[in-house]
């Protein structure tokens, strides 16, 4: 035997008419399930089964106000359009009627946001900063010009600009470089470059002069670093690679000291000369060594190539 409608309980608000395919198309369509809405609106799975089933096409004002906040509609969406128009005084559904299934998607969404934006944050903050080689020949006479490069290698996706900054020791002098340095400290010892943003490695060449008389057999140290700007902060990174230089009686292009400039370092000379040409270096003086038999360096007549 089929059940009738609800009947307003005394001291009770009135019974309303609901539309009970209505109910079922808004639950399928924001796929909630009935035991879902059940759980909010505090009855049982048939309870809502017989509602969208229009066996009971009254139900009580208080449980269709729950019904249409667990649907996240409005209460009118919800009722009979003849309803609607009798009942003057339905309003909209307040924020305070929001189902609390509304109010977890909310944060929900908030708390994916804050995350993303965290992981973005931690990205800037520990991409891998741009990595800076130097070369430098092992060996210098005095008073000879020298070349050194420093190769800035881009990691993938890093754009930034940045600062390379070199610190020669004591006595050597900048003689030129490629690009020109940015600035330079009233000492003469500190150069910088500001490199502007990009995907592309960049090569930063330059040439010192070894002072003209100092202690032969004496090494100095090169040091240098590069300044990147992320997460609103700078980070340093050390320039690695060769930075010591022996000062004594060997042309730079004289990579193992033996006194001759042979086959296999007349070529990688002439690559560095190419690369690094106006920057003062002097290589028809290498040329003429590699020529000859070798050469013999003196304190007073420098370079002298051997016959």
């Amino acid at each position: 035997m089929g059940q009738g409608p609800e009947k307003p309980e005394k001291g009770t608000a009135p019974s309303v008419a609901i539309d009970g395919a209505r109910i079922r198309s808004v639950r399928e369509t924001k796929k909630l399930t009935q035991l879902y809405v059940a759980s909010v609106v505090g009855v049982t799975t048939d309870t809502i089964s017989r509602w969208e089933n229009n066996r009971y096409p009254s139900i009580k004002r208080d449980n269709a106000e729950k019904l249409a906040s667990a649907l996240e509609v409005d209460l009118r969406d919800i009722l009979r359009q003849e309803e609607v128009r009798e009942i003057p005084d339905l309003v909209p559904a307040t924020p305070s009627a929001r189902t609390p299934r509304l109010i977890l998607r909310g944060g929900l969404a908030l708390l994916a946001l804050l995350l993303v934006a965290i992981f973005v944050y931690k990205l800037r903050n520990n991409a891998p900063a741009p990595t800076a080689v130097r070369w430098v020949p092992k060996f210098a006479a005095p008073g000879e010009i020298i070349p050194v490069q420093v190769k800035v290698t881009r990691q993938p996706g890093e754009t930034s600009g940045f600062i390379l900054k070199e610190k020669l020791p004591g006595g050597l002098q900048l003689v030129s470089s490629l690009p020109a340095s940015s600035a330079t400290e009233p000492s003469g010892t500190g150069i910088k470059w500001l490199i502007p943003g990009g995907s592309a490695s960049v090569t930063v060449s330059y040439t010192v002069r070894i002072p003209a008389s100092p202690a032969l057999e004496k090494e100095v140290k090169l040091d240098g670093e590069i300044v990147v700007r992320a997460g609103g902060a700078n980070r340093t990174e050390a320039v690695a690679g060769n930075n010591s230089i022996r000062i004594g009686a060997h042309h730079w292009a004289d990579a193992n000291g033996d006194g001759r400039i042979d086959d296999d370092e007349i070529m990688p000379a002439y690559y560095i000369y190419e690369e690094m040409k106006g920057l003062g270096l002097d290589w028809k003086s290498i040329e003429a060594i590699w020529s000859g038999k070798g050469y013999r360096w003196e304190s007073k007549s420098g370079f002298t190539v051997l016959k």
